[in-house]
């Protein structure tokens, strides 16, 4: 099932991608250079660039009913648990009080998750090559998602994250309390700080196409795959991501670990402020905590306390 649900999630995926690139297509403003060339096809178009959301809408409407009719007939045998990782928190919408409407919600919040990583990565390749001309192929296509973001300063994207998030999940988290899919808040301040840490999470979805694209970058610098655009482009990410750690000495030889390096520190920074630190681990000898030299907590601890 959780296969089958990341299938159908990457379907809707497509389906926004084809939308989004169909009203830039170039073809359709295409001006004709013959006589030929302004004659009309006599068939129809069979598909509007309108029909592809709609076509989302209806996908994520139809997992819900074949969810809510599996989950019914078979229950617990299926041993899969649907939840949807927010980053802080995993919203748990699978359980014995079940019903469509938990359906809905999870087919369409499981597909608006992947979404917002989608969109996330975009932004964060677009603050990348921000520094790239007008006329630069990874901008043209980064700009089919952004529109006219993609034009924004490095700064304000940046900021944007931080600035959409937490309105989004504080209006979404309304259903999941409504329905008991998430436990009651106090008060609207809580709700607000629970919003406000879902959007300072939000950042961390960068660290998978961030590690994804070093560890590329590493495999091609000793690997030679051709001069195809998309080398290109990792090439020039790679460099300004890795930018910081240019003054260490990284490089051995012929080998060159500052992409490991960065993977490593990426990865450790995450955990670190998801999770949180505490030093020195372990128990004593009774099977108590250890004193904790250092405490800090991270997102999740802090969108606990919230919620108390």
């Amino acid at each position: 099932m959780g296969l089958l649900d990341f299938i159908l999630n990457l379907v809707g995926l497509l389906l926004w991608f084809n939308w989004r690139a169909a009203r830039f297509d170039p073809l359709s403003k295409f001006t004709p250079a013959t006589l030929a060339g302004t004659l009309r096809r006599a068939e129809k178009t069979p598909l509007k660039s309108w029909h592809l959301p709609f076509g989302i809408v209806g996908l994520l409407v139809v997992r819900a009913l074949f969810y809510n009719f599996i989950y019914k007939e078979f229950g617990s045998a299926l041993n899969w648990a649907g939840r949807v990782d927010i980053g802080v928190i995993s919203v748990p919408f699978c359980g014995a009080n079940s019903s469509l409407m938990t359906m809905l919600l999870y087919s369409f919040y499981s597909f608006g998750v992947m979404l917002g990583v989608f969109l996330l990565w975009v932004l964060l390749l677009s603050v990348l090559k921000s520094g790239a001309m007008e006329t630069d192929s990874l901008r043209q296509l980064l700009r089919l998602h952004l529109g006219t973001i993609e034009k924004w300063s490095r700064v304000t994207k940046l900021l944007l994250p931080l600035l959409i998030i937490v309105p989004i999940w504080w209006l979404g988290s309304w259903p999941l309390t409504y329905w008991n899919i998430l436990p009651p808040v106090s008060g609207m301040m809580h709700r607000f700080e629970q919003a406000l840490l879902v959007g300072v999470g939000g950042y961390l979805a960068w660290k998978y196409l961030i590690v994804g694209a070093l560890a590329l970058y590493f495999v091609s610098s000793y690997v030679y795959f051709g001069k195809q655009p998309l080398w290109q482009h990792l090439d020039v990410i790679a460099r300004l991501l890795l930018a910081p750690l240019r003054s260490l000495p990284l490089r051995f030889g012929k080998m060159d670990f500052a992409p490991l390096v960065g993977a490593g520190i990426i990865l450790l920074a995450s955990q670190v402020i998801e999770q949180g630190i505490e030093l020195p681990w372990g128990n004593d000898a009774s099977g108590k905590p250890k004193a904790r030299w250092i405490n800090v907590p991270g997102l999740v601890d802090l969108y606990e306390r919230v919620s108390k």
